[in-house]
């Protein structure tokens, strides 16, 4: 370790008294500075050297000792090699100035005092961390034992510190043995520490000198996840098999169906999912979030597959990265400690000869997207711990609300899995592109939560509505649903309240923002009606910015190439 610049001045002593020249000092005077200053140590410099004058307490004669020299940046390794040769030793600047002094009191005071404090920090995050935590010796012996492991084992330190590990856990189930060793490390390793106890290792050697002194292991109680997962992928799978039971009773629909809205941009974008379903390309769909990205995603996989293919969706933002692998892949029986003894197919296994819904893919754990490239590439894959390859053909939608291209370049997603997803990219326009489509959405949602709390709605106002339309619609239709089933539950006799929207009513309450819309003699369509309403915002919106377009877009919250399609469509031009 380097003792950094300004830290020599805590570790060292700066009271001394310092002597340029023997001749500007007479025996005399020397022993009166010794006398008068007991406490504080004399140096004397001559010819680039520097001495400690001390009196003899026996002879009172006065000694002049040779200090070693240190700079200010010296290593603390140098520091203790000089005190083993001189008693003392003055630290020097850059310029050669003497600012201060070591000598083995003061060093070993400061060393004890800094040991403490070390020791005291250690114990404080011991104490603080809620994983179990444990460190044992090269004799096995127990150094450290923290809140989290007595919680976990129901053993408290101080039964368990300075003693062998042995004496209270069986050697075959400790993996610190191991680590301690076969000096290996473990990383995000599942085991069973106790009989119906599963929990997630971390380990790894101390290492001291070239040698092994210890081992650290921390350890996370899974158990309740694991199981929680087998009854998830149990319940997963009796609905995946109903699924396919009716799916063959039923005929094949209008893939686009559950898509509510006939705006133009939504039919472009239903145009282009036909387009890239008459293919066997890879198709990544970009939406923020609440536009319906699963929706679209069953519509590809309904024109591409049979009645009978499998529609596997994995949302790789919701499983834990230790359980990812043996989520896709399966697992093969005894795999890995607490596995199920029948072993257990995954989904990618389950997805042969239909689709592989790869949902928020850019929240897959960085280490399992070289696997996915491999599976995607050879369309072969290994189940955790099996040894016989299993060949699989499926086709593969990945949909993320996230900018893949921002995360390669922080480093967090793969570039050549991208553009292996990437064969067709489709995006899917948020609500606010789409306003138009708000009412059909807002009336089917309506029927659908009034029958579903048996609150017949008798219709929607005309101010709640116009408060719909202008809302900005952050969440999309995930939003919507939910401000519906919010006015829904609220409503009184059948009747909807402008009150109970959960934003901002003040544009309908203070007055229109455009009143030539709602004249009563207007008989326009709506969709003129609202590009004529479209037209004002945006014009408002560039005159606050300038006639800044990037600026005006990244206002309204969408793309440039979005806000010059609009500009061109409503004739605006700037």
């Amino acid at each position: 370790m380097y003792v950094k610049k300004g830290e020599w001045k805590d570790f060292m002593g700066m009271d001394f008294k310092l002597i340029r020249d023997e001749n500007d000092y007479t025996e005399k005077k020397i022993r009166s500075l010794l006398d008068s200053n007991q406490s504080e140590p004399i140096f004397l410099v001559q010819e680039d050297k520097t001495y400690h004058v001390k009196m003899d307490t026996s002879t009172k004669q006065l000694q002049y000792i040779r200090c070693g020299e240190l700079s200010r940046i010296a290593d603390i390794r140098e520091c203790v090699d000089l005190l083993n040769i001189f008693e003392s030793v003055v630290i020097k600047k850059d310029n050669g100035k003497i600012i201060g002094y070591l000598d083995h009191q003061k060093f070993c005071e400061k060393l004890i005092t800094a040991n403490n404090e070390l020791k005291a920090y250690l114990s404080t995050i011991v104490a603080t961390v809620d994983e179990s935590c444990t460190v044992i010796d090269s004799d096995k012996r127990v150094v450290v034992w923290s809140k989290g492991a007595e919680k976990l084992f129901s053993v408290k330190s101080e039964e368990i510190i300075g003693k062998p590990i042995t004496d209270f856990f069986s050697p075959d189930r400790l993996e610190i043995l191991n680590t301690l060793k076969e000096e290996t490390s473990v990383y995000h390793s599942q085991h069973i520490a106790r009989e119906n106890q599963v929990v997630l290792i971390n380990s790894n050697p101390v290492h001291y000198n070239d040698q092994v002194i210890g081992a650290v292991v921390s350890e996370q109680d899974i158990t309740s996840q694991v199981k929680l997962n087998k009854e998830l992928y149990t319940t997963s799978e009796r609905l995946f098999n109903l699924e396919k039971e009716v799916n063959k009773l039923m005929a094949k629909e209008d893939p686009f169906a559950p898509i509510r809205g006939n705006s133009s941009v939504l039919d472009k974008t239903k145009n282009k999912i036909i387009k890239a379903s008459s293919t066997d390309a890879n198709i990544l769909i970009h939406g923020e979030s609440g536009v319906g990205k699963e929706l679209f995603a069953k519509a590809t996989h309904h024109i591409r597959e049979g009645k009978q293919a499998p529609f596997v969706a994995l949302n790789c933002g919701a499983i834990p990265a230790a359980l990812f692998e043996s989520e896709i892949f399966g697992y093969e029986k005894g795999a890995f400690s607490g596995a199920d003894q029948k072993g257990k197919k995954g989904k990618v296994e389950l997805a042969k000869g239909g689709t592989l819904f790869l949902d928020e893919i850019g929240e897959m754990p960085l280490d399992m997207q070289v696997k996915i490239l491999r599976l995607l590439q050879e369309k072969r894959f290994y189940p955790v711990g099996g040894t016989k390859e299993i060949e699989v053909d499926f086709h593969v939608v990945a949909a993320t609300n996230r900018d893949l291209k921002e995360l390669i370049k922080e480093g967090k997603f793969r570039e050549d899995l991208y553009y292996r997803l990437n064969v067709v990219s489709i995006e899917i326009p948020p609500l606010r592109e789409r306003p138009e489509d708000i009412i059909e959405l807002t009336h089917y949602f309506l029927h659908e939560i009034s029958i579903k709390y048996n609150r017949p709605i008798h219709g929607v106002s005309q101010a709640v509505m116009q408060t719909l339309l202008q809302h900005n619609w952050p969440g999309n239709i995930r939003e919507l649903k939910n401000v519906i089933e919010r006015l829904v539950v609220f409503s009184d006799n059948g009747e909807i309240k402008l009150e109970d929207l959960p934003f901002d009513t003040d544009i309908i309450e203070n007055g229109n923002p455009n009143p030539s819309i709602y004249m009563d003699n207007d008989n326009r369509s709506l969709n003129d009606r609202l590009q004529e309403l479209e037209k004002e915002i945006i014009l408002k919106e560039l005159q606050k910015v300038d006639g800044n377009k990037q600026n005006c877009a990244k206002n309204l919250q969408i793309t440039r190439a979005t806000l010059y399609n609009r500009l061109n469509k409503l004739g605006i031009k700037v």
